[in-house]
């Protein structure tokens, strides 16, 4: 018998009260009435199941989801709970609180977290989310870009929410809790089969996806992990011993010659940790410790390797002889682009373009996770390396490039007229730049969840946290996917100096500083000689990949800046505030 599939009247909606009444704004623009018996969270939950909102799974594995209702100011107070938290630290609802109290004698339970801005209810198989916006559930916190300042309009908010939900997922929380979702949603951890002993059907776990939690090897846990108990301060900061697979960080003065070039300019690659994580295959099994093993760059895993001292081979663009880097360039193997001094722990990507550089990799030791056979609720599972992250990837990549193309961004575009629609894109239409940062922040967001760091107290300094009981707790997973965008930052920096002979200034993240004759980003792109892109290198454009500009600053605002950190000892990376002065990482740029 074929499976109904029930109709959603929308994903979620947005409550608002006028006039003391509650009124519910749908995606659609379109208002639906809110009958009177809704008057706290408990009699929201139950209209909104049996409105029927809701949304359709987004694999067929998996299930759908239930609704999500978002409270203005207006309908917070409407619904009885105070418009500002009284607990400002935890943001949390006292649990004596009657809004606490009527949900608890309706049936219905609070994620661990409680009442919070964004809080997960549950009544047997029913799920309801609620999202506060006076709480801060669309702020700076939960990383939500610009919404906070679309849900002054509740229909836009909800517009603009309902696009997030269509392209991205249902928001559930922060957008990096929707990353992870998100995962979960395009690769379910459990199948539903029919067990033919029991005549019912039961959940077994899916080959391909991440279903069980799973302890990292030694190099890859942080220094809050249990496994790191024994660690010393030395060894938290010997590469040799942790594993420091980070995005780069590293800032030089200009030589003279540079200097006197009237301007820096800095490039940022779209969605650069988007880009790095398609087709990259990773580990899905346990770490498996081997000594002296040879490199397998097919094969994920972190490996011990001395790479102090290894000289640097590129093939010239022209004569295709090779020739070695050029001092002062940043070295592809540590954050810091300085050299490596001794032996440390690399992920697969770093050596595998080791290689290509014409380095001999001679590992010591290694953690890698090869293909497995593990026990499974239902059998023996094989479990093999994969593109774990692939339909994560796209369905970001795909929600990332449609809203561009809604915002007037498309990938036919000239260069000056990509530059200057991305100049004015936060203006053309507010609500959607605001789901285009939210996308942004949903794709970066997740690679930091899969090392999720302890917050609040704990038992002590080594205490297990809740994070690490997700299957989606995989520091190697992130690792990998830093380590590739690293290299990816490298590659397209070599071709720029081998057709430009421009090196870089600074590197903080994804954006790349470089010193310059014109203030705009087409004077640093490296160009073939008929002036179009040279294949591998920066390439102005919308797609995750490529890059757009991020700022252009003068050479004297650059030197002041390397000036004040040198005076107070201190590294301050002008990549960091080229664009507008402003701290363009923090705010997910």
């Amino acid at each position: 018998m074929a499976e109904t599939r029930t109709k959603y009247t929308a994903p979620l909606i947005v409550l608002d009260a006028v006039d003391g009444e509650l009124v519910g704004h749908l995606p659609s623009v379109e208002r639906m009435k809110v009958p009177a018996e809704v008057v706290d969270l408990a009699t929201a939950a139950d209209w909104a199941l049996a409105a029927r909102i809701g949304a359709e799974r987004i694999s067929e594995l998996g299930e759908d989801f239930g609704p999500v209702l978002i409270l203005t100011a207006a309908a917070t107070e409407r619904l009885g709970l105070p418009v500002e938290l009284e607990d400002r630290r935890n943001l949390r609802l006292a649990k004596e609180h009657p809004a606490a109290e009527a949900l608890a004698a309706a049936g219905w339970s609070a994620s661990r977290a409680g009442l919070a801005p964004w809080t997960h209810l549950f009544r047997d198989r029913d799920e309801v989310h609620i999202g506060v916006v006076p709480w801060g559930g669309l702020g700076e916190m939960y990383r939500w870009g610009g919404f906070e300042e679309v849900a002054a309009d509740p229909p836009a908010l909800a517009y603009a929410l309902g696009v997030y939900a269509e392209r991205v997922i249902p928001p559930s929380g922060s957008t990096a809790g929707c990353s992870v979702a998100l995962m979960e949603a395009v690769r379910p951890p459990t199948r539903l089969v029919f067990d033919r002993g029991t005549k019912r059907r039961k959940r077994v776990p899916v080959e391909t996806s991440l279903y069980q939690p799973m302890a990292p090897a030694p190099p890859e846990a942080p220094d809050e992990h249990p496994l790191a108990e024994g660690r010393t301060r030395e060894q938290a900061q010997d590469p040799a011993h942790v594993l420091f697979e980070e995005a780069y960080d590293c800032s030089r003065p200009p030589s003279q010659a540079e200097g006197e070039l009237p301007y820096v300019v800095g490039l940022d690659i779209n969605t650069a940790f988007l880009a790095a994580a398609n087709r990259l295959t990773v580990g899905l099994g346990e770490p498996v410790h081997t000594e002296g093993p040879s490199f397998d760059p097919k094969l994920p895993g972190v490996w011990l390797v001395d790479l102090s001292g290894a000289e640097l081979f590129i093939k010239d663009l022209h004569t295709k002889q090779w020739r070695p880097m050029p001092d002062g360039f940043p070295s592809p193997f540590t954050p810091t682009g300085e050299p490596p001094t001794g032996p440390a722990w690399y992920a697969t990507p770093t050596l595998t373009y080791a290689r290509e550089l014409g380095v001999d990799v001679r590992p010591t030791e290694a953690w890698i996770r090869p293909e497995a056979v593990v026990p499974g609720p239902g059998g023996p599972l094989t479990v093999k390396p994969g593109g774990y992250l692939d339909l994560w990837q796209k369905r970001l990549r795909d929600a990332y490039m449609d809203t561009l193309a809604e915002l007037k961004v498309t990938p036919d575009m000239g260069e000056e007229e990509f530059l200057a629609a991305m100049a004015t894109i936060d203006k053309s239409d507010p609500e959607l730049a605001a789901v285009l940062k939210a996308i942004k922040q949903t794709a970066k967001g997740g690679i930091g969840k899969l090392r999720e760091r302890p917050r609040g107290r704990r038992e002590g300094k080594h205490a297990e946290w809740p994070a690490l009981k997700r299957p989606t707790w995989r520091p190697d997973i992130r690792a990998a996917v830093l380590s590739n965008a690293r290299v990816g930052t490298h590659r397209k920096m070599v071709k720029s100096w081998q057709a430009t002979g421009l090196v870089p200034l600074a590197v903080m993240s994804d954006c790349v500083v470089y010193p310059s004759a014109y203030p705009t980003a087409r004077a640093v792109v490296p160009r073939k000689e008929d002036g179009s892109p040279l294949p591998g290198g920066f390439r102005l454009g919308p797609n995750p990949g490529y890059c757009k500009e991020e700022g252009v600053r003068s050479m004297e605002w650059y030197r002041d800046l390397i000036a004040k950190g040198a005076e107070k000892n201190v590294k301050i990376n002008p990549g960091r505030y080229i664009k507008e002065g402003r701290d363009a990482v923090l705010e997910g740029e």
